[in-house]
């Protein structure tokens, strides 16, 4: 396996092949968020928690790292894979190291939760690395069309695994490191009870607005609706966890305050964003609606690609203008790696969907239905990097309009 072979170069992490298999024989165990919310408020038992996490990380981890494997060779052989990869290895064998540990040892459980926080702390730049190693790919060799489905597959689910990952430690860390945070004492872990997501909404367009007017000296205001069908006159409050509500509005908001700027840049004012907030019985859904000139729909489908953005590349060394309301890639194609989102149909998580354009997010109501949708290593998911893309039985037009003017008359 060209993994096993380029792990095996260091002795540091010699055992991690075996590991690897070992692990991924397992399949993940989804929790919902209900499941999340009683733990850590009846009594959490940290015991538990240990003797939890200890197996579950590591099958998690194991997964997604056999899928590494399929990746084309040249795009693991660059020095951001490679840095990725070793993060993934160092982390599974730290994890792994507490199997045979004591759970009724005080000093293991300690030092499982700084091993936590160490590993979570390891993986924080775990999306603009891996997505520096696209971008030396992509400039290195180009794309073709295997390729590009083979990426896409894996990236929607390497990062969903990651944010499955990363909620599990914060869970354990937030509750058992014996502090709470007086900014929000009700939370648990990273989970609001009674999330305010207008709130949030506000929070996320504030945020958005200040760079827009750091970069372009001006910003659309906005405008938010509420409706509550279930109690018409209380304010929208879901369980949910802020940071990830917020870091999804963030990106849209960015994602229109462009548009619209940029759009209307010879305008004295500037249309607002227009934010609907509606709660049902099942789901909550927020739309955002600007008028920054829509996406044509043949470019729709590649707004979803994760080799694609609109945005200019923050890799060169002269950057100075590139727009910081940008990212490392366009909106919709990091978003999917947290919301899976899915253009003209629904995604492919039970937490939450988001259709585009306009940008509709929706959010289960119900915290016993916001159920974890993991990655799994099987033969279904290896059948998606062993298919090749044949040709198309439909005469396909070009991707951009062709100019017609100077044109033969044919008939």
């Amino acid at each position: 396996m060209k993994f096993a072979q380029f792990l095996l170069k260091s002795s540091s992490v010699a055992g991690i092949p075996k590991q690897v298999e070992r692990f991924a024989k397992f399949s993940p165990s989804p929790l919902s968020m209900k499941q999340f919310i009683d733990f850590g408020s009846a009594n959490a038992c940290e015991k538990t928690s240990f003797v939890f996490l200890r197996q579950e990380l590591p099958v998690r981890l194991a997964n997604i790292m056999k899928e590494i494997d399929f990746l084309p060779d040249k795009l693991l052989g660059t020095p951001s894979l490679k840095l990725l990869i070793s993060w993934y290895s160092q982390s599974l064998l730290e994890i792994v190291d507490f199997l045979e540990k004591d759970p009724d040892d005080k000093d293991v459980l300690t030092n499982f939760t700084q091993t936590l926080v160490n590993v979570r702390n390891r993986h924080n730049n775990v999306v603009p690395t891996m997505a520096q190693g696209v971008v030396e790919y992509k400039d290195a060799f180009g794309v073709d069309p295997v390729t590009n489905q083979n990426v896409q597959y894996f990236l929607d689910r390497f990062y969903m695994s990651r944010i499955s990952t990363r909620m599990l430690m914060n869970q354990h860390t937030l509750i058992f490191d014996g502090s709470v945070n007086p900014a929000h004492p009700k939370h648990i872990g990273s989970i609001d009870p009674s999330c305010d997501v207008v709130e949030v909404i506000k929070d996320a367009y504030e945020a958005s607005k200040m760079l827009c007017e750091q970069y372009y000296l001006t910003s659309p205001d906005m405008e938010i609706t509420e409706v509550n069908s279930k109690n018409p006159d209380q304010p929208l409050h879901i369980v949910y966890v802020p940071s990830h509500l917020y870091h999804m509005l963030f990106e849209l908001f960015k994602n229109a305050m462009r548009a619209t700027v940029e759009t209307h840049e010879m305008s004295l004012t500037l249309p607002p964003i227009k934010v609907r907030v509606s709660l049902g019985t099942e789901d909550l859904t927020i739309k955002m609606s600007d008028r920054g000139g829509g996406v044509p729909l043949r470019k729709i489908e590649r707004l979803f690609s994760y080799m694609y953005s609109t945005a200019p590349s923050p890799v060169h060394e002269d950057n100075s203008r590139n727009a910081p309301l940008a990212g490392f890639w366009l909106w919709p194609a990091h978003l999917s790696s947290v919301c899976q989102v899915l253009p003209g149909r629904p995604c492919s998580s039970t937490l939450w969907r988001v259709t585009a354009p306009p940008p509709v997010i929706y959010l289960k109501a119900l915290s016993s239905e916001s159920v974890e949708r993991l990655p799994v290593f099987n033969k279904s998911a290896l059948r998606h990097y062993q298919t090749s893309i044949e040709a198309d039985d439909w005469c396909m037009p070009s991707k951009d309009p062709k100019k017609l003017g100077n044109s033969k008359r044919l008939l």
